[in-house]
């Protein structure tokens, strides 16, 4: 049996930097009134590059130090990608020059990187793959309604890129993915419209199915939260993530936060607070972390999983 061993993880966001000043102008907003409500600074559009050019990007990071011509697998999740083919994980491989080898496009809502890291683990697990790419890329300025509040505040472009591979040392890992019905459509996206957020709707269910999946995955595992050393949420809110840990029972220190600096990524949130966190040697090998995502669907996944 083979285990999972993340290698290495790049972020890439645009150079675009979009300040709460100049969104609080336009609605017409006291000063600091976003902050104070989403925990958000400063977020990034990109202009002018497409989402492939993002993804790419964040890749190419990893390829400065780490050979990923044999990859053998690319799966890339996203939300807001407008071409259905190629997919955006074929755009990489034609790029990076990367050899034959299987390319997979995932559409999960905003805990898509969770459905991703899984599927590469369970190919890793199998034998079939020894090392793959492992992608969550949004390109959410383009498809978001400029007009609503609710989703400008909050959506950011972004991409990031782990390298992960087999390894024969055996290394913890638990998942807990599921889907519920969306009966409401709270978070929806159509390529052919723009983006809907029910903002009070989205904040009930990720106040609750996001511990309820956590608990069960605790319960899964038999490890204790206190052995976790961080919980490493998608970045939606920072009320929605203080709520997670007040829930869960855990120091708001658990959880690694950088929505301030970086906005609501979706599917790019986890793997950019990934990147972010190796380049400041916040991880160690043997250290355990909750990767927690939810969103659209609904989904909600959660792994448990040791550096």
């Amino acid at each position: 049996m083979s285990y999972i061993r993340i290698m290495d993880a790049k972020a890439y966001m645009p150079k675009q930097k979009v300040l709460n000043e100049e969104i609080e102008k336009k609605f017409n907003l006291k000063e600091g009134y976003i902050s104070k409500r989403t925990g958000i600074k400063e977020r990034y559009y990109a202009k002018e590059e497409t989402i492939e050019e993002m993804a790419i990007k964040a890749v190419k990071k990893i390829k400065e130090n780490n050979d990923i011509v044999d990859v053998d697998l690319i799966v890339v999740a996203t939300t807001s990608s407008k071409s259905l083919m190629p997919g955006i994980s074929n755009y990489i491989q034609k790029e990076l020059d990367i050899k034959p080898c299987i390319c997979l496009d995932l559409l999960a809502g905003c805990s898509g990187f969770i459905n991703a890291f899984d599927i590469a683990k369970v190919y890793i697990e199998t034998g079939r793959v020894k090392k793959a790419l492992v992608i969550g890329v949004d390109l959410l300025s383009k498809v978001m309604d400029e007009s609503d509040f609710g989703t400008v505040a909050v959506l950011s472009d972004g991409s990031g890129a782990i390298l992960v591979e087999s390894c024969e040392e055996e290394k913890t890992y638990f998942a807990n993915i599921k889907a519920e019905k969306d009966s409401k459509n709270i978070l929806s996206y159509r390529t052919d419209g723009k983006l809907h957020m029910d903002g009070k709707e989205v904040y009930k269910y990720a106040v609750k199915n996001p511990v309820q999946n956590v608990k069960e995955l605790i319960d899964l595992s038999g490890i204790s939260l206190d052995d976790i050393k961080y919980i490493i949420p998608h970045q939606s809110n920072i009320k929605i993530m203080k709520a997670i840990a007040n829930r869960l029972g855990v120091d708001e220190s658990k959880l690694y936060i950088n929505i301030n600096k970086k906005g609501n990524t979706f599917c790019a949130s986890i793997p950019i607070a990934i990147a972010e966190m190796m380049e400041k040697k916040l991880l160690s090998a043997e250290d355990k972390v909750i990767l927690l995502g939810y969103g659209g669907g609904l989904n909600t996944g959660s792994i448990l999983l040791e550096i």
